[in-house]
C-alpha cells in the first residue's frame, strides 16, 4: 500500500507545480519521467481517487483535464485551442460569491467553467 502512496503523492505534486490544466494522458506522460514503472491504469485509478477526495478539480471539456489548485475559482475554457484559463479576480467581484449566501442556502465553494473563444484565437 506504501507505493500507491508514493504515486499518489508524485502526482499530486505534479499537479500542484503546473497551471496547464493537464490531461489524463498528459500527467502519465509526466510522472512517468520520475516514476517509470507507473502504469496507466495507476494514474487514472490515483486521479480518480483524488478527485474524489476533493484534493484535486477535475475541469469537464472533450477530455478531462486537472487542476491541483482546489481554491475556489472558475475556469475558461477555449473551445478552438481547448487551453483553460484560471479566474479568480472576476469571481471575487460577484456579489453573489461575497455575501456567500443566497435564497437557497450559505455558499462553500464553487466550480464555474466559462467556454468560448480565448482572446488570441479571436485574432
Amino acid at each position: 500500500m506504501e507505493r500507491q502512496t508514493y504515486q499518489k503523492k508524485i502526482i499530486l505534486e505534479y499537479l500542484k507545480s503546473v497551471c496547464c490544466h493537464p490531461s489524463a494522458e498528459t500527467v502519465y506522460s509526466e510522472v512517468k519521467k520520475k516514476l517509470p514503472s507507473i502504469s496507466r491504469a495507476t494514474v487514472y485509478r490515483v486521479l480518480k481517487s483524488l478527485k474524489e477526495k476533493k484534493e484535486i478539480q477535475e475541469i469537464p471539456t472533450q477530455v478531462s483535464r486537472y487542476d491541483g489548485d482546489t481554491t475556489s475559482h472558475a475556469h475558461f475554457v477555449c473551445e478552438k485551442c481547448n487551453k483553460i484559463f484560471d479566474i479568480f479576480k472576476i469571481c471575487q467581484e460577484c456579489k453573489i460569491l461575497k455575501r456567500k449566501k443566497t435564497k437557497v442556502g450559505e455558499i462553500k465553494s464553487y466550480r464555474i467553467h466559462f467556454y468560448g473563444i480565448c482572446k488570441k484565437c479571436l485574432r
